[in-house]
């Protein structure tokens, strides 16, 4: 049976579920279920600290898992990345007091940095050439220059609302941009039928997400330029209406640009415009 790990809390915990669920697996756990098996896939969801799940993947102990890339990285596992998973985007930063002049360029061998992640703050530093003091904590990681412990603080930040409330600004350009993602331990764990059903499962919810169907009616003598307003991923499907001289249209659009979209075909005579989401997709 493969196992995939999921969150067992934190930011990235709903999305993944959420995630699982919506590409028709039963990963809904009652109460503080460690695991939830679904047979009729054979697949069983263990639910994980976040942070752990790298290690558990590359030691081969569990097959897949959903954790965030900064967690990743810091854990210094040896993952394949799969699949960026389009959720729980953050930046990781470095913040100060909004008082201070200090930016990473000036970090010195006596700057103290707090953080929980230690391993990709001291490869940033080391990459910068800077032997700051990195002080490791487990979470909030904000009160510490209020408390004197630390000059600088290193962590994820998604609004900036929390650092906002305590005092705090993000200082230089971030040094990771990080979302869920999809990792396995390698190449050889995707060989596995329920693994690759598992990933092109939940590719074909992210990518559905970024679409939308447009459904209209057109005059067909316009139907060469609306071609090119909604090309479709092979071709848009065109059908005769019982009108002489009307197509039907329909075609995949980036969600993005529905309006733009629904702009130029009003120009084109287009009527009966539809716009329908997409709820899973294969490409």
């Amino acid at each position: 049976m493969l196992q995939i790990a999921l969150p067992n809390k934190g930011a990235l915990a709903d999305g993944a579920v959420t995630l699982a669920d919506e590409a028709g697996y039963n990963c809904r756990r009652r109460g503080r279920e460690l695991s939830v098996r679904d047979p009729d896939y054979g697949v069983e969801f263990v639910f994980l600290r976040p942070r752990d799940i790298a290690t558990y993947v590359s030691k081969g102990i569990i097959d897949l898992g959903v954790t965030g890339l900064d967690l990743t990285y810091d854990s210094g596992a040896d993952v394949t990345h799969v699949l960026d998973l389009g959720f729980g985007a953050a930046r990781f930063c470095y913040a100060a007091p909004k008082s201070s002049d200090l930016t990473p360029d000036a970090f010195t061998a006596d700057t103290r940095i707090a953080t929980s992640y230690d391993t990709l703050v001291r490869r940033d530093l080391e990459q910068r050439g800077v032997d700051a003091r990195v002080i490791s904590l487990d979470g909030a990681v904000e009160i510490s220059i209020q408390l004197g412990v630390a000059d600088v603080i290193a962590d994820v930040v998604q609004t900036g609302r929390t650092i906002d409330e305590a005092g705090l600004a993000t200082i230089g350009a971030p040094i990771l941009n990080t979302e869920a993602v999809l990792v396995a331990q390698n190449g050889h764990t995707m060989e596995k039928d329920a693994a690759q059903h598992f990933a092109e499962r939940v590719k074909g919810i992210i990518v559905a997400r970024e679409y939308v169907v447009v459904e209209y009616d057109l005059p067909e003598e316009h139907l060469p330029e609306a071609r090119k307003i909604t090309p479709g991923i092979e071709s848009p499907t065109v059908s005769p209406l019982n009108k002489d001289g009307w197509v039907a249209v329909k075609a995949m659009i980036e969600r993005e640009s529905v309006n733009a979209v629904m702009d130029d075909l009003t120009e084109l005579d287009a009527r009966g415009i539809i716009v329908t989401d997409i709820r899973t997709c294969r490409m």
